[in-house]
């Protein structure tokens, strides 16, 4: 959903918040074209939720994996 170049203008700080602690781009419409404020810092990566319990070995076994037979070239 856009905002209008008013509505950012009265709550900037909200929306830029807003922005900040969701990642998620704010648009806003001005005069028929549409502009975006997006956060610049950091991957999309990082916002995902971590999740450790899905990994059910030590992470240095996968490390040290051996799957040369495995690959085909």
């Amino acid at each position: 959903m856009a905002v209008t170049a008013s509505k950012l203008r009265a709550d900037i700080y909200r929306l830029l918040d807003q922005v900040v602690e969701t990642g998620i781009p704010l648009e806003i419409e001005r005069k028929g074209h549409l502009l975006r404020i997006v956060p610049v810092d950091g991957s999309p990566l990082d916002r995902l939720p971590r999740r450790p319990e899905y990994l059910r070995c030590d992470p240095e076994e996968l490390v040290h994996q051996d799957w040369s037979s495995e690959w085909q070239p």
